[in-house]
Parts: structure tokens; sequence; C-alpha cells
């Protein structure tokens, strides 16, 4: 086995497939968002199924993944659309903490740059609603980091896809070879 062989490849993407839904999975936990929690936990366990297929020559396992990484990348999808307000889906939904909570993101209240401590008290008391100080002077707003992460778990999806297939064809053609 090369060290840029498709196994390697795809150990490496489910590696950090691994790691990217382990940090949301975190984030979801902090959030309370219930819907992504389980979803995360799904996709963990598909990953890991991955890379006992991969590296036990077990092709099953990776085409399970390859079934498993659409449905992802429809999840995935569909989170952005909502952030985004697309398609008649709203982020203020009650949608991903499955209305069990009336908590949002964990990127709502602590977006890189936001800064409300200096704000005067009088200030927000005359807004409609407090919520608009945590969007006031952020690098980035909550609803685009959630799309950011949506896209890089679709990148490292097709790039996960690519390679399992790759790998299920190989390890087709050596059984066949050796029947």
């Amino acid at each position: 086995m090369g060290c840029c062989s498709g196994r390697c490849m795809l150990i490496f993407f489910c590696t950090l497939q691994l790691m990217t839904a382990l940090e949301r999975q975190a984030l979801d936990f902090l959030g309370y968002q219930w819907a992504p929690i389980m979803v995360n936990f799904l996709h963990i366990i598909m990953v890991i199924l991955c890379l006992f297929g991969t590296i036990q020559y077990r092709p099953r396992y990776v085409v399970l993944y390859l079934l498993w990484t659409l449905l992802w990348v429809a999840w995935n999808v569909f989170v952005s659309c909502l952030y985004l307000d697309l398609g008649g889906l709203s982020k203020e939904s009650d949608l991903l903490s499955l209305g069990v909570s009336s908590h949002r993101s964990w990127w709502k209240d602590n977006s890189p740059g936001c800064d409300d401590r200096d704000l005067p008290a009088t200030r927000w008391q005359s807004l409609e609603s407090p919520e608009f100080i945590s969007a006031l002077g952020c690098w980035l707003e909550y609803q685009y980091i959630e799309v950011l992460h949506c896209i890089v778990q679709v990148l490292i999806s097709f790039l996960g896809f690519a390679y399992a297939c790759y790998v299920v064809s190989t390890f087709t053609e050596e059984d066949s070879y050796y029947k």
C-alpha cells in the first residue's frame, strides 16, 4: 500500500471528516440543537464504519458509507438553506432543536469579533429585541459560520465519496481476481 494510494487517501478524508464532525457535534451540544446532534452521531458512526471497512478490506462498509454520504450532503444542503432562509425555511424556527428547547446555534452568542460588553444598557433597551446586539460589529454573522461548516462538510464528503468509489472498485476487482 503506497503513501498516496486510494485507501490511504480515503483514510485521510475519513479522519478529516471525523475530526470536523466531532467539532460540529460539540458545538451543537453547546447550542442544544438536537436534530444536528442525532445526525452528527450517525455520521460519526458511518465514518468509523468506513474506516473499518477500508482498513479491513470490507467493501460493504464502504458502500454503506457511500450511501450515507448522499444523505449527509442532503442534510448539509438543508441546514445551509435553513440558515440562509431559502426555500421557505427560517433560521428562527425550532427545527434544529426539535421544538424541545428555545436554544439556537452556539455561534449566535459567540461569533468571532462580537463585543457587546461595551454597549450602554440604555441603547439595547430602546431596541425592539436585544438579539440584534449580537449581530452588531461581528466579523462574521453566526448563520454564515454555520453555512461555512456545511460547505466544509460537503467538500470533504465529495472527496471522500470519490475515493470511496475508487476503493470499492479496487476491492471488487481484487475479489474477482482471486476467485
